[in-house]
């Protein structure tokens, strides 16, 4: 389709909510989109400069646009979830949903049986779930099992069949595990009321169960049946340790799905809570990867539509960080105290785990996908233009005012690149001058890096704060290099970050990876060049004194050295091992030296 005809398209489209496809010129389709208004929205890629890149391709692509009309807001939302599972459009967040998860069915017949299941069928049985852990369906069926006695046998139990006398009871009910409804033991009424309790426990209602043990408690009790009256006394604490343990809020929330969002430069992490009662009746974190830098309202949107038809819920109430467009069918509440806020913080807590669970993995099965959002992270948290994927940091070492040094340590993409190391010796500066010698040592690496040609950093760290950073900029400027390499101080006290002509520091998240990732680069730079100080100490201490020895001269030292390896094995080595070295008549003086002191 020519431009034109994509003009005349736009000019046409209704004021209505509604649902957008768009289609390149092969007819392959690009994007599905929900609006409240459709002209207003869809007009809005064509008359926008996008900063997303990947939103400028995908506009130059569009050929054609197809709308569906619908009548609210919520049927957007559900044909926009419906048409992206469909048809997978490139320039979506992915929506997976291929992973059966684990129902609780009440089949549909006399006595009916109570088991877990991944397979719905439509026979009138009563399904709950799905959950999203085959551990919670076996917590609730031994809890099940625990409070009343349920038959697991086959059978069809048909009111003539056992009037017949076709079963006989098994091994189940001499255990004590069933009253033998297949020989007319129990009652059809009595059987069906420890159903209805059963499903009150599955919506997460435990009241009713509780009152009603405890009504058959004291009744047994006032009758002298005490052995009965305790098997339900224990039934009773088994149901209430439960409850205490899944109630985590007011019981009187109920009915009610919370949702919370961690995102990053690529994904998201939505995190869903269903409440019932007070307690967590499920709980599922759903990760999406972003495609055009999609906003966190846009991807919170898209994952409770997605979220509550997977989970098949119809809780009239959710509750959000932020506020969202759901439609007018749903209660959008947005906590700001209470037991409201302590379950969303819950539910936040939840996707940060997921997503550092998620990085743990990511960073042993896929290392290039973990060091390409940690790139992206610290392009994002640090203003830089570009990603740091060579970094490099300088730390001065020069402990008592003595042998100054300084070091730098280079990180490539995250990691920590040992042989691009490189130690100074600090050579135009008298004294215990940290700016002078930050400034000496920055401008002999980049001088020398751009006389081989070498590729040089996109991120300069300088550990100290104003002061050195001042000086580090000095050489850039005399290099010309001002502007084109990204530099930053950090100073210790407050992990401030200082930025050139910039008076107000930077603080990152405590927690933050980028912050970590610049402590380690900090910490390592300090540790390496603590190491050379250390050796050049040595050395300088180790050759002052054997120069002092009357007679023994530097090529003597360096003999010593060379094969003792340490001013120490020298001093405590033998007379025969000396003169194996330098000779009878200075391995004497040697020797003398440090024994006769």
């Amino acid at each position: 389709m020519s431009k034109p005809a994509l003009d005349i398209q736009l000019k046409t489209l209704p004021n209505q909510p509604g649902v957008y496809q768009y289609f390149d010129s092969e007819g392959v389709i690009l994007y599905v989109g929900k609006a409240k208004n459709l002209k207003k929205r869809v007009s809005s890629y064509f008359t926008k400069t996008h900063e997303n890149g990947k939103t400028r391709v995908l506009v130059k692509k569009i050929d054609s646009i197809k709308h569906i009309v619908v009548e609210t807001e919520t049927d957007a939302l559900l044909l926009e979830n419906n048409l992206i599972k469909k048809h997978k459009p490139r320039y979506n967040v992915m929506l997976k949903d291929d992973k059966s998860y684990p129902w609780i069915c009440i089949k549909n017949e006399r006595f009916p049986r109570v088991f877990s299941t991944r397979r719905v069928f439509k026979n009138g049985g009563e399904y709950f779930g799905p959950y999203t852990s085959g551990k919670t369906v076996h917590t609730l069926l031994d809890l099940i099992r625990g409070l009343f006695s349920l038959r697991t046998c086959n059978y069809d139990l048909a009111e003539e069949k056992i009037k017949a006398g076709k079963y006989k009871v098994c091994l189940e009910y001499h255990l004590g595990n069933c009253k033998g409804a297949c020989e007319g033991l129990e009652t059809e009424a009595a059987y069906n009321e420890n159903i209805k309790a059963i499903k009150e426990i599955l919506k997460g209602n435990f009241k009713d169960s509780l009152s009603q043990f405890k009504v058959q408690m004291q009744d047994l009790a006032k009758s002298m049946q005490f052995e009965e009256a305790q098997k339900i006394k224990e039934k009773i604490e088994i149901l209430e340790n439960y409850q205490a343990k899944s109630t985590i809020v007011n019981p009187k929330i109920s009915n009610v799905d919370v949702f919370s969002i961690m995102s990053d430069e690529s994904y998201g992490y939505i995190n869903f809570l269903q409440l019932s009662y007070g307690s967590i009746i499920r709980s599922h974190t759903l990760e999406i990867k972003k495609k055009l830098d999609e906003s966190d309202q846009e991807l919170l949107e898209l994952a409770i539509t997605e979220i509550r038809q997977r989970f098949n819920s119809n809780s009239k109430e959710v509750y959000v960080p932020f506020k969202v467009d759901l439609g007018d069918t749903i209660k959008v509440t947005v906590p700001k105290l209470g037991d409201k806020k302590h379950i969303l913080d819950l539910s936040l807590r939840n996707a940060k785990y997921y997503r550092m669970e998620r990085f743990k993995q990511m960073k042993i099965v896929d290392p290039d996908r973990h060091a390409n959002r940690i790139m992206a992270q610290m392009k994002s948290d640090l203003r830089l233009k570009e990603e740091p994927r060579h970094i490099e940091c300088f730390d001065n070492s020069n402990i008592q005012g003595t042998n100054p040094v300084a070091a730098c340590v280079v990180f490539k993409s995250g990691k920590p690149s040992k042989k691009d190391y490189r130690h100074f010796n600090i050579k135009t500066v008298e004294g215990p001058d940290d700016f002078a010698s930050m400034e000496e040592v920055v401008y002999r690496r980049y001088k020398r890096l751009q006389e081989e040609a070498q590729p040089l950093p996109q991120l300069i760290i300088i550990d100290g704060g104003k002061g050195q950073l001042s000086s580090a900029l000095k050489s850039l400027d005399a290099l010309n290099l001002r502007g084109k390499i990204a530099i930053v101080g950090i100073a210790k006290r407050l992990e401030e970050l200082f930025y050139p002509d910039d008076p107000i520091p930077l603080y990152l998240d405590k927690k933050s990876e980028t912050l970590k990732i610049i402590q380690q680069l900090r910490n390592e730079a300090h540790r390496f060049g603590i190491e050379h100080h250390r050796n050049k100490r040595s050395r300088s201490a180790l050759n002052t004194e054997l120069e002092t020895i009357y007679g023994v001269g530097e090529k003597t030292v360096v003999e010593l050295l060379r094969h003792f390896k340490s001013a120490k094995r020298v001093a405590n080595a033998k007379l025969d091992e000396l003169e194996a070295v330098i000779g009878v008549a200075r391995a004497e003086k040697v020797y003398n030296y440090y024994h006769e002191k």
